[in-house]
């Protein structure tokens, strides 16, 4: 699969609630993954857990659109905006950009940008 395919993918399979199948299947064990300027986390194991943290503190989930994308050489940008309610019943309409950069097939590195 070209980086295009493989991007519209793991986008497709946050959007069906699959985002920790497609963790699993898409991310390289020594993934870096970074939220905004912050300290990166290394390792797949580590930003698993991240991953099931944030997902198990949503109550409810409302919505989620990618509203542009774009793939140039080995990365891959996406757009989001998001619609949840966390556990404690605050409800945010999160909008992020998400950078990939992939190798063999993985994403080895993804940073998340976002205003809080």
């Amino acid at each position: 699969m070209t980086i295009a395919e493989l991007d519209a993918k793991l986008n497709n399979d946050i959007l069906t609630g699959k985002a920790l199948e497609a963790f699993e299947e898409l991310y390289d064990e020594n993934v870096v993954m970074q939220e905004n300027s912050n300290e990166p986390f290394v390792g797949k194991a580590v930003n698993r857990q991240r991953e099931i943290d944030f997902f198990s503190s949503i109550e409810a989930f409302h919505g989620a659109f990618v509203l542009s994308s774009a793939v140039n050489s080995d990365v891959s940008l996406s757009e989001w905006l998001y619609d949840v309610t966390f556990k404690g019943g605050v409800r945010i309409q999160l909008a992020q950009v998400a950078v990939r950069r992939w190798k063999d097939g993985k994403v080895v590195n993804e940073r998340f940008y976002y205003s809080k």
